[in-house]
C-alpha cells in the first residue's frame, strides 16, 4: 500500500467512510410482521415508553443489512442493480424470499447452529454434525426434529452425525444436563450442580434429576481401531445424594425427572392446533408422493431377480451352485440385529419432553436467539438466561413470535422471514441523540443497535468486494520472482534427491489443505487460510459407515506443516546429510479465496476468524466478543486478505474504467463505493477520492489505496 497515505489515514477515513444518512419509504411487511410491530408498540405504551421510533431505513441500508444477515456477505454490483430494478412496493419481500432460497443461506445459518450447539470440526463427530446441520437447513428439517436427534442419538462418531453433540462433552451426564438446558431451553441450571441455585428456583435435586437422563450414556473408544461411539449401559452413574453427602452404600441411582413445567392448555392463538393441522397436511402430501413414486422393496428386487434367473435358466438343468438363488435365500432369512450402540430410551424421553409444543422454554428460547441474532439484542439478555429474575422485556411480543414459530412447524426459514420483514428489524440506527435516549430506543426496539458483522461475514465480504472468489488477474500478468529455500541431500539414489522425493510427496498432501489458497504463495503473514470442509463428501462417507478423516485434522499454520515435513524427513533418512540452497522461483501471484463458512471451525487461535470474535465453542455460554482490538486493526491494515482485495485486477469491472479509451474516474470511484459500502459517494467523498488517486503513482495504485481505506473504515465492518 502507498506509504504516502499513512500520515493522513485518520483524516481520510473520517472523510471517506461516512456519508449523509438518508431515510426513504417504508417496507412492505407481511401480516405476521405487522402483528409483531403492533404488539411491540402496545407493550411499549404499557411500559410508558413515549419516544418516537426511528424511521425505516432506506433501500440501500436494508439491502446491505439483509444480505449480511441472510447469506453472510455484502451484495455485489449486479445484485444491487437487480434489486433496484424490482418494483419498489414489493422489492424487499421479494428479495427476502430469494435470499432464503440462496445456497449460501444454509452456509450462513450453519454457523449460527454450530455456535449454539458448540459443534467443533476437530472433535469426535464434530465435522459430521456440522455437515448434518447444513443438510438439515437445506432440506428444511424442523428445529424440533433436529433437536430431538442431537439429544437422543446414539452411534458411531461420523456415521451417526447427531452424536457429535453428546460427544462434544464426552458424554458426561453432569455437563450434558447443563448444556442441554442452557442450549435448548435457555435456562442455566448448571449453577445448581453443587447446591441450590442462589438466584433462581432450581434446586440441586432438579439438576440431578435432569442429569439422570444422561446417566446411562457412555462414550466408548475401541482399542484397535480407535472408533468412538456412544451407547447405553445398564447402570446409571448419576447417584443421589451427591458424593460426600452420604455413605457410598447409601447412594442410589437418581430417577430421571424433568423439572420444567409444560403449558396446560393451548394458547389463544391455538398454535398447537395449527401445528397438528400443518403436520397432518404434510403427512398426507408425503404419503401421496410415496404412492406416486414408490420405492422398490427387498422383496420386489428379489422377485425381479427370480424372474431374470428363471428366464436365463429356462429349459436348463438346475445348478446346485446357484449363487443368485442362494443370495435370495440369505436375504430373506437376514435378521438385522441392533449395532453396538443401543438406543437411549431415557434421552429419547427427554428429547420428547424438551421439544413438546407445550414446553414454552423450547420455542421461546430459540425465537429469542434468532431475534437477537438479527435485530442486535434479545427480549431476554443474556439470550440463554431465562429466569423469573430475568424476565423478557416484551413478553407478549416474544410469545407471539414463539407461537408462530411452533404453528409454522418449527421452520427456521419462516421465522427468519417473519423477523427480517418486520419494522423493528428495518428501523434505522440512532444518530445525534444522547446515550440515554439511544439506550432507551434500542431497548424498546424502536431503533436497531449498531452491530459489527460476524468474523465470517467480514471475511467473505472482503472477498466479495475484492473479487477474490475467483482469479481476477489474467494468467501470466502478475508474475513474481521469489527466493525459496530447499534442503538438498548430499547423496541421492535413482537420480533424484531424497529431499526432492519428500518435497513432491509432501507437497501433494499440503496442497489440498488450505483449499484455494496455495501455501507456495501464502507469505509469512497469511493468517486467513484454513481447511475447507466438503459437507456433501462428509455425509457420503457417513452413509458408507466410514470414518470421517476431517475430524482428526487440525487447522495448522504454514510453520506447523513445515515442521511436520522436516520431522518426517529426519525420521525416514536419519543418516542422510543435507545442505540448504536458495533458488529463484517465478510464481503467478493470482490468488483466490474460499468462503469462510466452509472452513473447519473453530479456526486456529491466530486465524482471522478467531481474531474477529469466533469462539472456541468449548465454554458453555461463551458468546462472540464484538469489542475491537489492536490485532483486528493490524490484520485489516496489513493482512494478505485486505491487500489482495485492494489490488485491481485486469478481469475486474473497474479496470476498464481506469485504463484505456473507456476510462472514467468518477464512474470508477462510484463503482468502488457501491462494491464496498453498498452506496454512492457524496460529493465531498468523490472529491476526496480523486485527491487520493491523484496522489498515487497511477490510477490503478490510487484505486487500490482507496479500496484499502474503505475496507479499513468502520462503515464497512458495521451493519448500516
Amino acid at each position: 500500500m502507498n506509504t504516502r497515505l499513512f500520515p493522513a489515514v485518520a483524516a481520510s477515513l473520517a472523510c471517506v467512510c461516512f456519508g449523509p444518512s438518508v431515510h426513504l419509504g417504508a417496507a412492505e411487511p407481511t401480516s405476521n410482521s405487522n402483528q409483531i410491530n403492533q404488539i411491540l408498540m402496545a407493550e411499549n405504551a404499557q411500559l410508558g415508553v413515549e419516544l418516537q421510533p426511528m424511521p425505516i431505513a432506506n433501500d440501500a441500508t436494508f439491502l446491505r443489512r439483509v444480505y449480511v444477515d441472510m447469506i453472510g456477505r455484502i451484495p455485489t454490483e449486479a445484485e444491487i442493480r437487480r434489486f433496484a430494478a424490482m418494483p419498489k412496493q414489493s422489492r424487499r419481500a421479494t428479495l427476502v424470499d430469494e435470499l432464503i432460497q440462496n445456497e449460501r443461506f444454509a452456509d450462513t445459518w450453519t454457523v449460527f447452529y454450530a455456535d449454539m450447539l458448540r459443534l467443533r470440526s476437530n472433535a469426535d463427530g464434530g465435522a459430521a454434525a456440522i455437515a448434518f446441520v447444513h443438510k438439515a437447513i437445506e432440506d428444511g428439517t424442523p428445529y424440533d426434529e433436529l433437536a430431538r436427534g442431537f439429544i437422543s442419538a446414539n452411534g458411531k462418531a461420523g456415521a451417526t452425525p447427531e452424536v457429535g453433540f453428546v460427544l462434544g462433552d464426552n458424554a458426561d451426564p453432569m455437563a450434558l444436563a447443563g448444556v442441554t438446558s442452557q442450549v435448548f431451553l435457555g435456562v442455566r441450571v448448571a449453577c445448581a450442580q453443587c447446591h441450590d441455585h442462589p438466584f433462581d428456583v432450581w434446586t440441586q435435586h432438579d439438576f440431578y434429576g435432569l442429569a439422570a437422563y444422561f446417566g446411562k450414556t457412555r462414550r466408548v473408544e475401541t482399542q484397535f481401531t480407535n472408533t468412538v461411539y456412544t451407547t447405553e449401559a445398564n447402570q446409571s452413574t448419576v447417584l443421589w445424594p451427591p458424593e460426600g453427602e452420604a455413605d457410598a452404600n447409601e447412594r442410589k441411582p437418581m430417577p430421571p425427572r424433568f423439572p420444567f413445567a409444560l403449558a396446560s392448555t393451548d394458547r389463544p392463538s391455538r398454535y398447537i392446533s395449527r401445528l397438528k393441522n400443518l403436520r397432518a397436511e404434510q403427512l398426507v402430501a408425503l404419503n401421496a408422493k410415496q404412492k406416486k413414486n414408490p420405492e422398490a422393496s427387498i422383496d420386489d428386487l428379489l422377485t425381479s431377480l427370480d424372474d431374470k434367473v428363471a428366464s436365463a435358466t429356462r429349459g436348463k438343468k438346475r445348478n446346485a451352485f446357484d449363487v443368485a438363488a442362494e443370495a435370495k435365500r440369505d436375504a430373506r432369512n437376514l435378521k438385522i440385529q441392533p449395532g453396538m450402540a443401543s438406543e437411549s430410551e431415557l434421552r429419547a424421553e427427554l428429547a420428547k419432553l424438551i421439544t413438546d409444543p407445550k414446553n414454552r422454554y423450547f420455542s421461546r428460547s430459540f425465537a429469542n436467539r434468532v431475534w437477537a441474532h438479527l435485530v442486535g439484542r434479545g427480549f431476554v439478555e443474556p439470550i440463554d438466561d431465562f429466569s423469573d429474575n430475568n424476565p423478557p422485556s416484551h413478553p407478549k411480543t416474544l410469545d407471539y413470535i414463539a407461537d408462530e414459530f411452533v404453528a409454522n412447524g418449527y421452520d427456521l426459514k419462516t421465522l427468519v422471514r417473519m423477523i427480517v420483514t418486520s419494522e423493528p428489524y428495518q428501523r434505522s440506527h440512532v444518530y445525534g441523540l444522547d446515550d440515554l435516549t439511544q439506550s432507551q430506543l434500542e431497548e424498546s426496539f424502536l431503533a436497531t443497535p449498531m452491530r459489527r458483522m460476524l468474523s465470517e461475514v467480514i471475511y467473505d465480504s472482503v472477498v466479495t468486494a475484492g473479487h477474490l472468489f475467483d482469479a481476477k488477474h489474467a494468467a501470466g500478468k502478475n508474475l513474481k520472482t521469489v527466493w525459496q529455500q530447499n534442503r538438498i541431500a548430499k547423496a541421492s539414489t535413482g537420480g533424484e534427491s531424497v529431499a526432492d522425493q519428500l518435497t513432491q510427496a509432501g507437497g501433494a498432501k499440503m496442497k489440498a489443505l488450505p483449499g484455494k489458497n496455495q501455501l507456495a504463495s501464502a507469505g509469512s503473514y497469511n493468517l486467513e487460510s484454513a481447511i475447507e470442509l466438503d459437507f456433501d463428501a462428509i455425509l457420503k462417507k457417513n452413509k458408507e459407515a466410514e470414518s470421517v478423516a476431517i475430524e482428526k485434522m487440525k487447522v495448522m499454520s504454514t510453520e506447523q506443516l513445515e515442521a511436520m515435513r522436516m520431522e518426517q524427513q529426519a525420521r525416514e533418512r536419519r543418516n542422510v546429510e543435507y545442505v540448504d540452497r536458495f533458488v529463484k522461483a517465478t510464481i503467478d501471484d493470482n490468488p483466490s479465496f474460499s468462503s469462510s463458512f466452509r472452513m473447519a471451525s473453530p479456526a486456529a487461535p491466530e486465524h482471522f476468524l478467531r481474531v474477529f470474535g469466533q469462539t472456541s465453542r468449548t465454554q458453555l455460554g461463551e458468546h462472540r466478543d464484538q469489542s475491537p482490538s489492536m490485532r483486528q486493526a493490524l490484520m485489516m491494515l496489513n493482512g494478505r486478505l485486505t491487500h489482495e482485495a485492494s489490488r485491481v485486477g485486469e478481469l475486474e469491472p473497474v479496470f476498464p474504467l481506469l485504463i484505456g479509451e473507456t476510462a472514467n474516474l468518477p464512474q470508477a470511484i462510484q463503482l468502488v463505493y457501491r462494491e464496498i459500502l453498498t452506496r454512492q459517494p457524496s460529493s465531498n467523498e468523490l472529491a476526496e477520492a480523486k485527491a487520493i488517486i491523484a496522489d498515487a503513482g497511477s490510477p490503478l495504485e490510487g484505486v487500490a489505496d482507496l479500496r484499502w481505506l474503505l475496507l479499513n473504515c468502520d462503515e464497512f465492518r458495521f451493519l448500516p
